[in-house]
């Protein structure tokens, strides 16, 4: 080995087996006496991979770091991928050399010099000799810590078996592609944020030509070891550690296969990597697997789940906690037991309208599209009640040439991993059988790789007047959906609110009120915003 890596050195050369192009039949060797020598350098600034044997460089084989990618096939063998020049401006990954090892030290050494050799390429020299490497799109748009947390969480396999183990939605997956073979056979398949690999493992079942599991997390070294122990299907899946916005890919994609959906559907953003996923490699009228998304919204009337999160804040009205007053944190405390989106399985028969639904098409949509959601909410009441939030499920779409299969997480239907998510108002509205209902949910996306939402409803107060316009009573709240309540029940026994005890429930004359003082002027707006409806 020659220098170590370092922007300080001016190249770096280690050892090979064998290298070769993709494109021609011939190979170069290692021998005792002439060795196959890797040599990085840094020439006027540009970042360059060569091969030479003996004082001779190998013709053909120059790599531009700076537009080059590395991908792993097995323990010994990786392959070196190269943008050519494109007239029309669009990248065309048309050169590959194959680099053999002699040992998996080997492949080591070459990989970790590979990536800080291109790091130094595609970055500035800071003062104190540390490099600065451009942000991708996802670092400019998510906050560090989270994200770190995100990929952590990710790269464990209890929680990958978590969602194996969620036969609804993993059978969904499976029929979805076996059943559409047709979509799958002979194509190049992208799985974005391939997990553990099972959807990768799915396409190559459904007779795949190639699939590229894409995931950022350490649960890409996993993903490799079960496609690696599944030899007659892996043979033609190459599993790439890196984001979907860093990564660059040898050929486009016929067909994107992901399982991008979070709580509400939205929740942890990746929806946006996956329409990412599509401008960067999916082909033109390429498929995706799934292709719509649906979040479902209905109003809905739970005493119980109400008394329960109302009684949270029971313990600051304690006026001598050890000779402390903690009452002056009551209403405080109370607020932010209703800021936590409620996510649990409940029973159906507690919506008190019809649902609507607001429709994504991921073929269409853009990326910023999902920075902000603004939903406006129109409803009629099917039974007179006391109206405590807004519940809210989804489903996609698989649309297969051959069948069309939907993935549903909607209450009474088989429970998902997902659940159901509960929005709970802190004061209750009342409603007779018959009245509108009207509102917004405007969800905003945060750094933290979530949405803070804002929900209002409204309908008009009945009794004398209300002929004539009425009174609007109107309630609204701020939650954060990275921050949710997991409840997470099986649906209860269900009850009508006429057998429900009032004596048992906290009244609306007993709950604090709404201090808009308390809200800064953005959220003032956002809360008070009339409905177009």
């Amino acid at each position: 080995m020659g220098d170590s890596t370092g922007h300080k050195h001016k190249h770096l050369e280690l050892t090979l087996a064998a290298v070769s192009e993709l494109s021609s039949s011939s190979s170069v060797s290692s021998s005792s006496s002439t060795p196959v020598i890797a040599r990085f350098s840094a020439d006027d600034g540009v970042a360059a991979l060569r091969f030479h044997q003996g004082s001779e460089f190998i013709d053909g084989l120059n790599v531009d770091l700076g537009t080059s990618q590395l991908f792993k096939l097995g323990p010994l063998q990786s392959l070196c991928v190269s943008e050519s020049a494109d007239t029309n401006k669009e990248k065309s990954y048309s050169r590959g050399v194959s680099i053999q090892f002699r040992n998996e030290e080997e492949s080591r050494d070459f990989h970790s010099a590979f990536e800080q050799w291109q790091m130094e390429s595609k970055g500035t020299h800071l003062p104190n000799g540390d490099i600065s490497v451009s942000k991708s799109k996802f670092d400019n748009k998510i906050e560090s810590s989270s994200a770190k947390m995100y990929f952590h969480y990710y790269g464990q396999l209890l929680h990958q078996q978590n969602m194996l183990q969620d036969y609804v939605r993993t059978g969904t997956y499976y029929a979805a592609v076996i059943e559409n073979r047709v979509d799958f056979t002979g194509r190049v398949v992208v799985d974005v944020g391939a997990g553990s690999g099972i959807l990768s493992l799915f396409a190559a079942q459904a007779g795949a030509k190639h699939v590229y599991a894409v995931e950022a997390s350490e649960m890409a070294d996993y993903a490799r070891k079960l496609i690696t122990g599944n030899p007659t299907l892996g043979q033609r899946i190459t599993v790439i550690k890196g984001k979907v916005e860093e990564v660059e890919l040898p050929e486009k994609a016929d067909i994107l296969i992901s399982e991008p959906m979070g709580t509400l559907l939205v929740n942890e953003r990746m929806l946006e990597s996956y329409i990412i996923a599509r401008d960067r490699f999916l082909v033109p009228n390429g498929k995706m697997f799934p292709s719509t998304g649906r979040i479902h919204m209905a109003p809905f009337s739970d005493e119980y789940l109400f008394v329960e999160i109302a009684n949270k804040a029971l313990f600051w009205q304690q006026q001598d906690y050890y000779g402390v007053d903690l009452t002056p944190l009551y209403g405080s405390a109370f607020q932010g037991y209703f800021s936590q989106p409620v996510v649990d399985a409940f029973d159906p028969r507690l919506l008190v309208c019809p649902p609507m639904c607001h429709v994504l098409s991921f073929n269409e949509i853009k990326e910023e599209d999902l920075y902000e959601i603004d939903i406006p909410l129109k409803f009629t009441a099917s039974v007179g009640t006391r109206v405590h939030g807004l519940a809210c499920w989804f489903d996609v779409l698989f649309n297969g040439s051959t069948v069309q299969r939907w993935l549903t997480t909607a209450p009474g239907a088989p429970t998902t991993h997902w659940y159901q998510i509960r929005c709970v108002l802190s004061q209750p509205i009342y409603v007779m059988a018959g009245q509108e209902i009207t509102g917004r949910l405007h969800m905003i996306a945060h750094n933290a790789q979530s949405y803070t939402i804002y929900l209002a409803l409204s309908a008009k107060m009945w009794g004398p007047g209300a002929e004539q316009g009425g009174i609007i009573q109107t309630s609204s709240c701020k939650l954060d959906l990275k921050e949710p309540y997991y409840r997470m029940s099986q649906p209860q026994p269900y009850t009508t609110a006429q057998d429900q005890q009032p004596h048992q429930l906290l009244q609306a004359q007993d709950m604090p009120p709404i201090h808009t003082e308390d809200l800064d002027l953005e959220e003032l707006e956002l809360l008070q915003q009339p409905s177009d409806l």
